[in-house]
């Protein structure tokens, strides 16, 4: 009722700078909660964890296995707002839990926040580099490479490169490659590689490749294939647009080239409403439990492309290789073949 009468009295729909400014109410953080929703879901994180462990029944510990992927995301999404400085600022044991975190995780504060930083400033740009999101090429530039090229760029968008993202993403991409291309930049990436390394021995050697089954390579190969394909998804999807560097703006960048993935209420908990992507790139500032709360709030976030985790939906996600200028779309093989 109250989103109708705000519709009715407007002359105009908000856009540009003012559709940030709409947003602007949104990006204040209810402190309590914000504590409140990081120590649960470390507790929970922990705890099924130790569950993996402790629990008597093997159905038991693998279900424990499982959630502790899931919370993973969540916990990383909450890790991803405190980056962004839209929760918990200028605390100290914040700072510390996520530090931590970001080095348990394999995306250590350094590396992550330098290339999601510049995701958001050059979301949807064709010719930037691809730092901190899946490479887009247009169809003239990918018919002009090489077939080793052509195969490399898919390869970096391929489905089993996603599903082995706590692999391709996380250990190789945001922790080795980062130690190596700048070690005293980036020498976090190493500490977190040296400690995933270490534990990885310590639980196989001293509690058996069960233990460590069920405490790393279950729990990282669900949390960082799901956190791969989320990032993937949020911008390449059915609809989604690019453009040239000299015709992008920011809140179009958030509205057309980042997705509303909607999802169950169990999977939005789960990865802490990061499907209302379009909403947190117009405005990175808002907490992730805000996220919701301003899409209700102001109409023109409602209206927006979608995408969802159905089969259906993925499928069509990962069909996409291409931008066709021409087309003003991305295209899949049978139209980058065609000439």
């Amino acid at each position: 009722m109250q989103t109708d009468l705000i519709t009715k009295s407007r002359k105009k729909m908000l856009t540009g700078k003012e559709l940030i400014l709409a947003t602007k109410p949104y990006a204040k953080e209810d402190r309590k909660k914000s504590w409140i929703y990081t120590l649960s879901t470390l507790f929970l994180l922990i705890t099924a964890l130790l569950g993996t462990l402790l629990m008597p029944y093997m159905l038991i510990k693998l279900t424990c296995s499982i959630f502790a992927g899931l919370l993973m995301v969540r916990m990383f999404v909450i890790y991803h707002d405190y980056l962004h400085h839209a929760i918990l600022t200028k605390s100290h044991l914040a700072e510390f839990i996520m530090t931590i975190f970001g080095i348990y995780i394999l995306a250590p504060i350094s590396i992550w926040k330098r290339s999601h930083d510049y995701h958001h400033k050059h979301n949807s740009k064709l010719f930037s580099a691809s730092i901190g999101s899946y490479p887009i090429l247009t169809r003239k530039k990918y018919l002009s490479l090489n077939r080793g090229q052509q195969r490399a760029y898919l390869a970096s968008r391929h489905p089993i490169t996603i599903l082995l993202g706590y692999f391709s993403m996380f250990l190789v991409g945001m922790s080795f490659r980062s130690f190596y291309s700048s070690p005293r930049k980036h020498f976090d990436s190493f500490i977190a590689l040296f400690i995933h390394a270490t534990a990885t021995v310590l639980i196989f050697w001293l509690l058996g490749w069960q233990a460590w089954l069920l405490t790393i390579f279950i729990p990282f190969s669900i949390g960082c294939c799901i956190g791969a394909y989320l990032f993937y998804a949020q911008h390449n999807f059915p609809g989604v647009t690019f453009n040239n560097n000299e015709c992008w703006n920011y809140e179009q960048a958030a509205t057309e080239s980042s997705s509303f993935l909607v999802m169950t209420p169990f999977m939005a908990w789960m990865t802490a409403n990061i499907g209302y992507h379009h909403i947190h790139h117009l405005n990175a500032r808002i907490p992730f439990y805000r996220l919701k709360e301003a899409m209700d709030a102001i109409p023109e976030l409602q209206a927006v492309k979608t995408t969802s985790l159905s089969a259906k939906d993925i499928s069509a996600c990962f069909r996409l290789k291409c931008w066709d200028p021409e087309l003003n779309k991305m295209v899949g093989m049978k139209e980058l073949t065609l000439i």
